[in-house]
C-alpha cells in the first residue's frame, strides 16, 4: 500500500513527532510505500488565493505534487494536537488546497455545489492522531468533540475514505515518560490494524 503520512506540530521534540515517527517505522517495518510530510519543516504554504479555487486551476508544482501524492495514496494519517478543537493553521491550510474538487470530491453534473459530492479518493482507511490538554468528559461534553466531526464527517467521508478511525491522546501535559510509552505503543496497534504488513 501507498500511505501518505501527515505531520502538522511546529516542535520536533513535541510528543506528535514521536507519534509521527512511531507511525513511520511501523509502515516500514509492513512493507508499505510511504509519503511523509512534515508541514512545518518544509514550510507549507496554508494561503488558499482565489485564482486556485477553480477545478482545473493551474496549480504550482509543489501543491501539484500534494495534490498526486493524496490522490494515489490507499491509506492515510494525519497527526496533529487539538488547538482550539481544530487542526494547526497550516493543515487547515493544506486542506483547503490539497483536498480540493476535481482532486477529493466533485460535484455530480447539474449540482453547482449546494448538493452532497461524489468522493474521489481511493484510500480506504484514514487514521488520525491527535494530542490535547483538554480531559475527555470535558471534550465530550463541553465542546461536542469538534474534531471529530471535522475529519470524519466534513473532510473523509465526503470524500469517498468510509473507513476512519481516531484516536486522541490526553492529558499530554501532565503525561508521565511511562504514559507516553503507553500511548506509542498503542500507536503501533492502531498503524498495524489499519496497515497490516504486506505478504509476501
Amino acid at each position: 500500500m501507498k500511505v501518505l503520512v501527515v505531520l502538522a506540530h511546529p516542535d520536533p521534540a513535541s510528543f506528535n513527532h514521536a507519534i509521527a515517527r512511531k507511525v513511520l517505522d511501523v509502515l516500514l517495518m509492513n512493507d508499505h510505500e510511504v509519503v511523509f510530510h512534515d508541514l512545518y519543516r518544509e514550510r507549507f504554504d496554508p494561503f488558499l488565493w482565489a485564482e486556485e479555487i477553480p477545478v482545473g486551476a493551474v496549480l504550482d508544482p509543489v501543491l501539484e505534487r500534494h495534490c498526486t501524492e493524496l490522490q494515489e495514496a490507499d491509506g492515510i494519517v494525519i497527526v496533529h494536537p487539538n488547538w482550539w478543537g481544530q487542526p494547526p493553521a497550516v493543515l487547515k491550510g493544506w486542506v483547503d488546497r490539497v483536498i480540493r474538487p476535481g482532486v477529493a470530491y466533485r460535484f455530480l453534473e447539474g449540482d453547482s455545489g449546494e448538493g452532497i459530492p461524489l468522493g474521489l479518493l481511493k484510500a480506504r482507511v484514514a487514521l488520525v492522531l491527535n494530542t490535547a490538554n483538554t480531559p475527555e468528559e470535558r471534550e465530550r461534553n463541553v465542546f461536542g468533540d469538534p474534531l471529530e466531526r471535522t475529519w470524519k464527517d466534513c473532510i473523509f467521508d465526503l470524500c469517498g475514505v468510509r473507513d476512519f478511525r481516531r484516536r486522541m491522546f490526553r492529558v499530554i501535559v501532565t503525561s508521565t515518560p511511562e504514559q507516553r510509552r503507553q500511548w506509542l505503543s498503542e500507536v503501533v496497534e492502531l498503524v498495524d490494524g489499519c496497515f497490516p504488513a504486506v505478504e509476501q
